[in-house]
């Protein structure tokens, strides 16, 4: 019987066994299930010891697990806090990063990035189990002690306690030392950039030398506000900012105090390289380090703003080679900058054409002023002249005339801007400031008064370069230099200088130059002490008549130019110039001077009356100017020089140049000038001016002239053969000759020209010297005239730069081969001319053109009505500065020595000539004629 009860107790043991074992709950009702006394039976004992060993285990493992249950509460409410402490912990991981990622540039690292993903996530999950946790626990039974289901609240205590384990643990990995890292630098830093007008085709042609793999560096450079900066930041961000072939482009602002240091700077925090040392380090290991960087990388450097030499290899840039395929671009005002930085390609930067210029102008007026009334647009068309296309002058501007909507306003502006354009808003404050830096960058005083002096001509007016520096050299700004010839030397180089720096305009090669409008305007306005003195310097031009109220105006003037406008002759006020230092009164119409209108100007330097053709004769008052230095009577119809001219002790400078018509200059007054160190006397030609001279008129002059102590500089016409004679007699006459004209000689056959004393003559003219059939080279110590190289190399005439010659018996001009410097040749009505170089005096041995420098400085070359002339010279020569060639009535020229040479064709402009002469021209082959035959033009 024990036994059949015992089985079905062993089974209902085991069936409840599975039964709480597959559900991991064990109560405390399965223990109680069996009774004590039926456990302590002795009888039972050995069978029942197995079940309670059972028992036993089966209630550790349910004590264990009733916990999660029984402490539910407790740990949902751990889980909570620990979430809400890992929640702060990502709020102060997240401060860390975001000051890495805005302030500094960098990126999170991914460690950072997984934990807070990871943190995020876990929130999500924690908070559904708390949302779980208060559900269980608001279903407690037996007054909340006991859970309506024990297996849910089992479940959900287990997940409770393992979430508390993964927040405690995901809250320990939170802890960083480095959130962030420096993110490599974008290789292209996008730049701030205006709308661009009138920059496409420069943009374009700078593109081009970008992709030519023979072009390094690239110098951009012109007049301050001419767009430099805007196309910069065009090819920033067009060109390389659409480009991935570029490691690292790097854009500089140099300025004007270089700083290496700085720049080092900005190269190496291109590449966020965060060094804790750098600072400390010299400026030797910073270019130690950045040459490190880059010397393997393809680079584009764009230097901005720059004033002077760079050295690229003090700051640790590598040099640009054919490996790496880098890149450098520089901006300046000066051109000067791109000799010393040694470009491969310069590029100016020009003004705006008048359509971009009225296009930009309108943009920043904006179109309701415009259309505001009828007559807005034309005067805007006006506005915009006076702005000759500076893009700065145009914004400016074009921003102060959007409020005016009357014509009347724009009047008003306009009549302002044109005679005090300092006056106008925005220009003395914001347009002349940045010009003026131009300015201040000059080398020094000297270049600065002669830079200030331009504004004395009028807009638009083309300055001859000789003219300006006879100005300047009357005005005194180049007596440092003792010489007239350094002088004029330094005069060339000042000018040559302006023009690098954009304040002239005007290639370096030419022999002219011209002040833009607004720099003028500027110049005018840092003349007149910033604009508060305005009558200071006065210009007037084109005007009809100048009535005496008018001339009151000039009392506090101390430069005064009129140009194109006439005095009124009838003026009884005697006006008083107490502060004038020159007066320039050109092209007038006027047949004479107010009288007493030189009474009053004791302290006038410079008087320059060039250009009044009709002035017949000179005040008497104005040979009491005793400060006066510079007298300039060119070009004006006196007939006779008054005797009181010697009165002028003080004078230096008398140009006497093409006086039309004049007859007398009195004895013994030149010579007593005793200071003249320049003097001109330049005859008028024409033939039946030439006849009114007497016989040794001009040997008077000559023999005055050797009489002065300081002179050092002579240009005079010859037109007897005593003169020629008298000239060819005085070593002095020839040391200090510059210009000379052979003018109307009739007689003179041949003329010798001694090369060791001529070395200073510029310009040599033969001008209808009928019988003159030769030239000859008279050589030092009594050598004779051998045109061979040794002969050549040691004389020559290093300064003669033009030589003109008209109706003249030469057979040719082989003596040029002494003017290795050779500029302007014009051979005009020579008959018998048949060659231009040709044989030597024997006529049997050829020049040797491998042995002589023969033309490679000349620019024009004039050939008209040579009706014999069959060749210019043998062999083809390079011409590599020939810009100009005009063939007129020369029949028999079958051939130009011309060859193809990349320097020729870069230089050449115009060939000028008869159709009919061109067609009829021989080449040497179809390619040669095709390379010239689009320079051709019709004459």
């Amino acid at each position: 019987m024990f036994f059949m009860i015992w089985g079905a107790v062993k089974t209902t043991i085991i069936h409840q066994i599975h039964y709480y074992a597959n559900s991991q709950l064990f109560s405390f009702h399965f223990l109680i299930c069996f009774p004590t006394p039926f456990l302590a039976s002795h009888r039972s004992m050995d069978c029942v010891s197995p079940i309670l060993d059972v028992a036993t285990r089966l209630w550790d493992c349910t004590a264990k697990r009733l916990l999660y249950i029984r402490e539910l509460q407790e740990n949902l409410n751990s889980l909570k806090s620990l979430t809400e402490e890992l929640n702060n912990l990502r709020k102060d991981v997240m401060v860390r990063v975001e000051h890495e990622e805005k302030l500094k540039q960098s990126r999170r690292t991914h460690e950072v990035d997984g934990w807070l993903q990871a943190e995020q996530l876990m929130q999500v999950q924690v908070e559904e189990i708390l949302q779980n946790g208060d559900q269980e626990i608001q279903n407690k039974c037996l007054e909340s002690c006991c859970p309506k289901n024990c297996r849910s609240s089992y479940r959900l205590g287990k997940i409770v306690t393992k979430k508390i384990k993964a927040v405690a643990e995901l809250k320990g990995k939170g802890h960083f030392d480095v959130v962030a890292h420096s993110l490599p630098c974008p290789h292209v830093d996008e730049r701030p950039m205006a709308k661009t007008v009138g920059l496409d085709l420069m943009f374009d042609k700078v593109r081009k030398c970008l992709e030519d793999e023979q072009v390094r560096s690239i110098g951009l450079y012109g007049i301050g506000g001419v767009g430099k900066t805007t196309l910069l930041q065009k090819i920033n961000n067009e060109y390389f900012g659409t480009r991935d072939d570029f490691d690292v482009v790097i854009w500089i602002v140099v300025s004007k105090a270089v700083s290496i240091e700085k720049i080092q700077d900005v190269i190496i925090n291109k590449f966020r390289t965060p060094y804790e040392r750098w600072k400390r380090w010299s400026k030797e290991e910073k270019a130690a380090e950045i040459f490190k960087l880059l010397k393997s990388k393809k680079i584009a450097i764009l230097l901005y703003d720059m004033w002077e030499r760079l050295d690229l290899s003090e700051v640790g840039i590598p040099h640009f080679n054919d490996q790496t395929k880098s890149k450098l671009l520089l901006t300046t005002r000066s051109e000067r900058v791109c000799d010393d930085m040694e470009v491969d390609k310069r590029l100016k930067v020009e003004c705006l054409t008048p359509d971009e210029a009225f296009y930009l102008f309108c943009d920043k007026v904006g179109e309701n002023t415009l259309n505001s009334h009828p007559n807005i647009r034309r005067l805007a068309k006006i506005a915009v002249e006076e702005c000759r296309g500076l893009p700065l002058a145009l914004i400016i501007i074009g921003r102060s005339m959007a409020s005016r909507k009357m014509p009347r306003d724009w009047e008003q502006a306009i009549q302002v801007l044109k005679s005090y354009p300092s006056k106008f808003s925005g220009m003395g404050d914001q347009v002349f400031p940045i010009l003026k830096f131009s300015y201040d960058h000059l080398d020094n005083d000297i270049i600065k008064s002669c830079f200030l002096y331009c504004s004395i001509f009028p807009e638009d007016h083309n300055i001859w370069n000789e003219d300006l520096i006879n100005l300047w050299i009357g005005e005194g700004f180049l007596d440092k230099f003792g010489d007239l010839y350094e002088a004029r030397n330094q005069g060339e180089e000042i000018i040559r200088s302006l023009k690098f720096s954009c304040l002239l305009e005007g290639d370096v090669s030419e022999n002219k130059c011209k002040m833009h409008d607004v720099i003028r305007d500027m110049a005018v306005w840092l003349s007149c002490d910033y604009g508060e003195e305005g009558h200071k310097s006065l210009v007037l031009k084109d005007v009809e008549l100048i009535e005496a109220y008018e001339t009151v105006k000039w009392k506090d003037a101390e430069r005064i130019g009129v140009w194109d406008s006439n005095i009124n002759a009838e003026l009884s006020l005697s006006p008083c110039f107490l502060n004038l230092q020159t007066l320039i009164l050109r092209r007038s119409g006027m047949k004479s001077l107010p009288v007493g209108f030189f009474q009053n100007m004791p302290v006038i330097r410079v008087l320059d009356l060039e250009g009044n053709r009709k002035l017949k004769e000179l005040p008497p008052e104005i040979c009491r100017l005793e400060s006066l230095e510079y007298l300039n009577l060119g070009y004006t119809g006196i007939k006779e020089m008054p005797v009181e001219l010697k009165n002028l002790t003080k004078l230096r400078c008398l140009t006497l140049e093409y006086i039309y018509g004049l007859q007398v200059v009195p004895p013994n007054v030149i010579c007593c000038l005793p200071n003249l160190l320049m003097f001109s006397m330049i005859l008028d030609s024409v033939p039946w001016h030439i006849k009114k001279y007497e016989e040794g008129f001009m040997v008077t002059v000559m023999q005055e002239l050797e009489c002065l102590q300081y002179l050092s500089e002579i240009s005079i016409s010859l037109p007897t053969v005593s003169d020629v004679q008298k000239f060819l007699t005085s070593q002095k006459l020839q040391k200090w000759i510059r210009n000379l004209q052979i003018c109307e000689c009739q007689g003179l056959t041949e003329m010798e020209l001694p090369l060791s004393t001529l070395q200073r003559m510029r310009s040599l003219e033969f001008d209808n010297c009928d019988h003159l059939e030769r030239v000859k080279i008279k050589m030092g110590n009594g050598e004779k005239q051998v045109f061979s190289p040794s002969h050549i190399s040691k004389s020559k005439f290093l300064n003669l730069v033009r030589v003109i010659i008209t109706g003249c018996r030469f057979l040719n001009l082989t003596w040029l081969v002494y003017a290795p410097s050779l500029e302007w040749l014009m051979v005009t009505g020579s008959d018998k001319m048949e060659e231009i170089i040709g044989s030597d005096e024997g006529g049997k041995s050829e020049i040797k053109q491998q042995f002589l420098s023969i033309f490679l400085r000349l620019e024009k070359l004039c050939l008209k009505d040579l009706p014999n002339l069959k060749s210019i010279y043998s062999r083809a020569l390079p011409f590599p500065s020939l810009r100009k060639i005009k063939v007129i009535r020369c029949p028999n020229l079958r051939k130009l020595p011309l060859k193809y040479s990349n320097s020729a064709t870069n230089t050449l402009e115009i060939i000028e000539g008869e159709p009919s002469w061109w067609e009829e021209l021989e080449w040497e082959d179809d390619n040669l004629e095709g390379t010239f035959t689009p320079y051709f033009k019709k004459w």
